[in-house]
């Protein structure tokens, strides 16, 4: 496993981190889900992500057990605030009550006193901006938390902090970013990859397997294999729903020779794409099995060849969305604070 300074930054993180959302405490049993702990942490992943909103606290809880024993300097744990974790009025957003709170709340079930990473899980339209990034300055100096970091934030909202920090004269400022980023959905491309390259800030990248699709377990005209999420029916990502049975699937069938050529499996040829990327920091792999953790993690380190990345690009073409304004159409926090996907 290999190890990427976290942008501009001292931090380093593993070129692949764990992540349990929708797994941990939802789709994996406990047991499986420690399982799937351990053969990351036997494949070198240093990097763990949750979020306080993951099964509703369960996720975080379930990584804590699973690094209970884990000398803690040895990994780097982050998580996320700000998407609803109860039904109350201040159980959501990014105000000073709920970051506060929150913060404590994960610690508790991290089984931990500090986090490496804090994120914003989304911007919140509702909140002075100041008094987010005051708040977070604050758990940063009673070192709670080490470093921050948001997601889904678009380039402006990005820019906006910094200046803000800039100019407040906080100690703490934002370093990373975690977007969705893959062969399919490249739209932090042309306006967050540039700003955050030249401010010093890492990408953590999810989905680099498109919920799988990119994996090629999806074929055309086939069921979705059993145990997969496109099996779960109503409960499968929007995303998975949509593919199905769509062109898509055969022009991601046509990738598999390129990974065979290449000696990797489809997963990791999706995986080690991202980490082509200068600005990527780390790609984020969700698991359900031990045997996912390891051959995922065997995508850290592969270089691929510029000629076999102008083919993926030639193959996919006009299937690949890269309009910035994607971003915030799909992740504007709505009035229902649904769950990200």
């Amino acid at each position: 496993m290999e190890h990427r300074p976290l942008g501009h930054n001292g931090l380093r993180v593993s070129e692949i981190t764990y992540g349990n959302w929708l797994t941990h405490g939802e789709l994996v049993a406990q047991e499986a889900a420690f399982a799937c702990v351990r053969a990351a942490l036997e494949a070198g992943i240093t990097t763990f992500d949750t979020a306080d909103v993951y099964a509703q606290g369960a996720a975080e809880e379930l990584l804590g057990k699973a690094l209970h024993g884990v000398r803690r300097e040895s990994v780097e744990i982050a998580t996320k605030v700000c998407l609803p974790t109860g039904d109350g009025p201040n159980d959501r957003g990014l105000s000073r009550k709920h970051i506060v709170e929150s913060c404590h709340a994960s610690l508790r079930r991290l089984g931990t006193d500090y986090v490496d990473l804090y994120q914003a899980h989304r911007f919140d339209e509702r909140t002075p901006l100041e008094e987010t990034l005051v708040a977070f300055d604050d758990l940063v100096r009673q070192g709670k938390v080490l470093y921050l970091g948001v997601s889904e934030w678009t380039a402006d909202q990005i820019s906006a902090a910094l200046d803000l920090a800039g100019q407040a004269g906080l100690r703490s400022r934002i370093v990373s970013n975690q977007p969705q980023y893959n062969m399919l959905w490249r739209v932090i491309e042309p306006q967050v990859l540039p700003l955050c390259e030249r401010e010093g800030i890492g990408q953590l990248v999810f989905q680099p397997l498109a919920q799988g699709v990119l994996s090629g377990k999806y074929r055309p005209g086939a069921q979705p294999p059993p145990g997969s999420r496109a099996a779960s029916g109503g409960r499968a990502p929007g995303f998975i729903r949509r593919v199905l049975g769509d062109p898509l699937l055969e022009r991601v069938q046509q990738l598999r020779p390129l990974a065979d050529a290449a000696g990797l499996s489809m997963a990791q040829l999706a995986i080690a794409w991202t980490l082509q990327n200068s600005g990527v920091s780390s790609a984020i792999i969700g698991a359900s099995r031990p045997e996912q953790v390891t051959e995922n993690a065997a995508a850290a380190g592969v270089r691929l060849a510029a000629s076999l990345l102008t083919r993926i690009d030639d193959l996919l073409g006009d299937l690949v969305e890269r309009d910035p304004a994607k971003t915030a159409q799909m992740m504007a926090v709505k009035p229902g604070w649904a769950q990200p996907q």
